[in-house]
């Protein structure tokens, strides 16, 4: 796979981020349909990402949100 060469971003766009991600081997596909598994690089990558942005969300005084929301119906 990393021979071949990497279609362009302007060509498609979902193609190449997808064969980054890959090539650099921040995920991997699950065996769920659609789904990622980050692996420990990607894991370290977006922690820092998290950081920065949190970093600069509390300068301009904007509340970050969580990347996923869990909600839970209890059945009684």
């Amino acid at each position: 796979m990393s021979e071949e060469k990497l279609p362009t971003r302007a060509e498609n766009f979902s193609e190449w981020y997808n064969q980054v991600v890959q090539r650099a081997e921040l995920a991997d596909y699950a065996p769920v349909r659609g789904c990622m598994v980050v692996r420990p690089y990607g894991w370290s990558l977006w922690e820092n990402i998290q950081a920065a942005l949190d970093r600069r969300f509390k300068y301009t005084t904007v509340m970050s949100m969580p990347l996923f929301r869990f909600s839970f119906r209890c059945p009684f």
